[in-house]
């Protein structure tokens, strides 16, 4: 569930605004970024749209309403008595007025506005313990998450109810968990992809973007249709569940081989595991 679990955005400035490209960063990776500017002296309404982009991990900046545009905005969210600086004739982003008490529709409306003209929606997944997903719209990034495995198909049919023609491109790496994921995804095309390379290097001073970047490199390539994905577990892999159950259980207990296989087909979780496990001994 969005909120409840660790969601990962694109890195802010001190004061908490998302990085623009045209602006002094060491994020100028980000430069293809979809942005949406709030743009209001109305503080009521500021707090409520700021709490609502927050909320639903969505990219943004905010200025004052007589400030001129950044040059990456995309959409503008403003109040009926914010004179914004320019018109949408002028500049030909859209300009979207909210009220007080209705953040989610004048979101919803921005959203829809940014998906509506910049081409096919493309969620790519990095697998692991904590997946990497980053959403395009075209060529743009409009929105990153970083979740538990269990909340991965929640996001993807949370971003792509209303997309024409969607795609779900996902890693080949962490074979276990990618495998639940796919299978967890319903009503969704699927790709398979290659994501040997797609983790950069990461310089200095750079932490915990490596995942979300690894996501949008994954959306860009093409992969193989899938539906499922048969896995058998290796000796390796069903050692690593072992050892997390280890570690989650409050006895420091570990199950057995054959539990941890059922935790690698997905018929349990490793919480279900370590309660059958001691059941067995009792």
């Amino acid at each position: 569930m969005r909120g409840s679990s660790l969601n990962r955005r694109i890195p802010t400035d001190s004061d908490g605004h998302y990085c623009l490209p045209n602006e002094p960063s060491k994020y100028s990776q980000y430069e293809s970024v979809a942005v949406i500017v709030v743009a209001t002296g109305d503080f009521e309404l500021y707090h409520e749209l700021v709490s609502e982009l927050r909320e639903r991990d969505v990219n943004f900046t905010t200025i004052e309403p007589a400030e001129e545009l950044p040059d990456r905005a995309d959409v503008v969210l403003t109040g009926a008595d914010d004179p914004v600086a320019v018109a949408e004739s002028d500049t030909g982003v859209p300009i979207i007025e909210a009220s007080p008490g209705s953040p989610r529709l004048a979101v919803d409306e921005a959203l829809a506005a940014l998906r509506g003209h910049d081409g096919r929606t493309v969620v790519g997944i990095d697998p692991g313990d904590v997946p990497g997903i980053a959403v395009l719209v075209g060529e743009r990034v409009v929105a990153t998450f970083q979740v538990s495995p269990e909340d991965v198909a929640e996001i993807v049919h949370e971003e792509t109810a209303d997309a024409p023609n969607p795609v779900v491109r996902i890693g080949d790496g962490a074979r276990l968990i990618g495998a639940r994921i796919i299978d967890d995804i319903e009503d969704v095309p699927i790709e398979l992809v290659d994501e040997t390379g797609t983790t950069p290097y990461l310089g200095a001073g750079v932490r915990g973007v490596a995942d979300i970047i690894a996501a949008v490199n994954i959306a860009r390539m093409e992969g193989e249709p899938v539906e499922s994905r048969e896995i058998t577990p290796t000796e390796g892999e069903l050692h690593r569940i072992q050892q997390r159950s280890r570690e989650q259980s409050p006895e420091n207990r570990e199950i057995d081989a054959e539990l941890a296989r059922r935790v690698a087909v997905g018929e349990l979780t490793i919480e279900e595991a370590l309660v059958t496990h001691r059941k067995k001994r009792e």
